[in-house]
């Protein structure tokens, strides 16, 4: 049976009980200087690289990474996350998610819901984001909320990228209420 303990790297308590180590394991590997808590229920082994956006998303399994924090994760901007951004559904306390520096919107559940995905992070590790299209129509209705270079970045980089898919672009603006700004949006850019 392979060693557990070489091969961590970012895990949850309920991962570790999953993959056999107990409670009190996790807490030997913290006192033996193997692993570090580094959020309630959350530890990493001591040669991992930071993964923030991994470590959030195993604190709060809720959030879905979005806006500019989707289109950092999608290659859509530059820009170096400054605040994470996220989604939560309708009645989500984001009063935790704002005193540490989040960015927090809030839509009704079954908004909330559609278009996850999972991309990988700089580490590797897999997070929830929406998806592209999704990711374009949350930018252009908070395009007011949001750095003008940003957006029009993300934009001309959605127009040029190949496999794209212009009729999920379309049927998801018309669900959130966009598809007019959408389309002047895409007549100008493709």
């Amino acid at each position: 049976m392979p060693d557990t303990e070489s091969r961590i790297g970012i895990i949850s308590a309920k991962q570790g009980k999953q993959a056999g180590l107990s409670y009190m394991k996790l807490s030997r590997l913290v006192k033996q200087g193997k692993l570090e808590r580094v959020a309630r229920g959350v530890y990493e082994s001591m040669d991992e690289p930071d993964d923030i956006l991994y470590v959030e998303q195993l604190r709060r399994p809720k959030i879905v990474y979005s806006h500019s924090t989707a289109l950092y994760l999608h290659d859509l901007t530059d820009h170096d996350n400054v605040s994470i951004t996220v989604t939560v559904p309708a009645g989500y306390n984001t009063m935790g998610l704002l005193k540490e520096g989040f960015k927090a919107f809030s839509v009704k559940r079954e908004m909330y819901e559609s278009d996850i995905i999972e991309l990988p992070t700089n580490s590797g590790h897999l997070v929830r984001v929406y998806g592209l299209e999704r990711t374009i129509v949350d930018v252009v209705r908070s395009r007011n909320k949001m750095d003008p270079e940003i957006v029009t970045t993300a934009l001309k980089r959605f127009a040029l990228r190949k496999g794209k898919n212009v009729p999920l672009l379309s049927r998801t603006a018309e669900r959130f209420g966009v598809s007019k700004l959408i389309t002047t949006f895409m007549l100008v850019l493709l």
